[in-house]
């Protein structure tokens, strides 16, 4: 191993049908070690988190472990990772300790602040459940705003304020003065399943696409480490990302130097759109461009709708390989031996039928 090195590992999670992602992470640098958890997908793809940071990074410590969003698919393993080992600090947003700055958009008055926070704890088990063991195990758990730095990561996304409008439209909240609660399942399921002609030149990517207010809650994380830049989203949409973009100018952060990304929401044509990501990862390119960056997305081998060719497509125009887990975990490495066993990933290619 040289003096700096890294290791990014995109475990797959694989519940039937539904996606989720699980991110683990060995940085190098100078000497020392840092090991990142980000999201832990279910309780089985946490126990393959454990074994997988014990055999390949060789230890039972954990410095930074990170939940995105309280969706069940990203935060559920991250129990069993509390469970069995060793753990430094945890980053994830406790929206039950903001329910004093909403109450009074609360319609139904005889809601409290206490009835209010009960009901989000109530409808947010496992990040409760979470908070509490580290609170029994002397664990610092940090909220994840905007502008905090974790070990090699500065978060872009959420801020604050904006957090804390989210949080009216999560699941189970009561009525708000300023929500509306169209919910991102039934969007999903007037999605159409035709196809559509696409070229390099011929783009049918929406601009208008929308997700759920939880899943903008997610958090967008800016990485510099070793020989490498990064973008990673989680189930961020187009208002968080828009704001995180907005945000790193501000920074002097050049998002286009990333060379590494994940595709938020497993790859969903909502999260992202044509305008954005020339902002993010820069214009198209000419046909036959060479592809010198690299996407992740973390998929279901039993969902081979995800990612969407559009989105795969509209990534692979602006000069990114897009790789899919599609239940196999995908790997980058640099200053570290390959491991034993392993071989190269092929990356998706481009689609001239798309979904409508």
């Amino acid at each position: 191993m040289n003096n700096s090195g890294y290791e990014i590992d995109f475990i797959p999670v694989d519940s039937g049908t539904k996606n989720g992602d699980a991110i683990t992470m060995r940085v190098h640098e100078n000497g020392i070690t840092k090991i990142y958890v980000i999201d832990g997908g279910t309780k089985v793809t946490g126990q393959k988190v454990v074994d997988h940071i014990k055999e390949y990074y060789h230890t039972e410590h954990v410095d930074y472990l990170i939940n995105t969003h309280p969706d069940l698919d990203h935060i559920s393993g991250l129990t069993v990772v509390l469970e069995q080992l060793e753990v430094g600090e945890i980053w994830m947003h406790k929206p039950w300790e903001h329910a004093h700055k909403i109450i009074d958009d609360i319609i139904d008055n005889r809601v409290t602040v206490n009835s209010l926070t009960n009901r989000i704890q109530d409808s947010l088990k496992i990040a409760k459940e979470i908070n509490d063991t580290a609170i029994k195990r002397n664990i610092k758990v940090f909220e994840p705003f905007q502008g905090k730095q974790i070990g090699h990561f500065k978060v872009l996304s959420p801020k604050m304020d904006w957090y804390v409008e989210l949080i009216k439209g999560f699941n189970n909240m009561p009525p708000s003065e300023t929500k509306t609660f169209a919910t991102e399942s039934s969007r999903q399921l007037s999605e159409a399943i035709d196809t559509i002609f696409e070229n390099w030149n011929i783009e049918t990517l929406s601009e208008d696409g929308q997700t759920s207010d939880k899943n903008e809650s997610s958090v967008v994380l800016y990485g510099r480490i070793p020989n490498l830049q990064m973008l990673l989203t989680g189930d961020a949409g187009l208002q968080a990302l828009t704001k995180a973009y907005d945000y790193s100018i501000t920074q002097g952060i050049n998002l286009k130097s990333c060379s590494f990304m994940q595709i938020p929401h497993h790859g969903g044509r909502r999260n992202i759109s044509p305008s954005l990501l020339n902002k993010l990862i820069g214009p198209i390119l000419l046909v036959n461009s060479p592809l010198t960056k690299v996407a992740y997305v973390n998929t279901s081998k039993d969902c081979p709708e995800h990612p969407k060719k559009s989105v795969s497509n509209a990534y692979q125009r602006r000069g990114v390989k897009v790789y899919a887990t599609n239940g196999s975990i995908k790997c980058k490495y640099w200053g570290f031996e390959p491991r034993k066993g392993w071989t190269s990933a092929t990356p998706i290619g481009f689609y001239n039928q798309v979904e409508k």
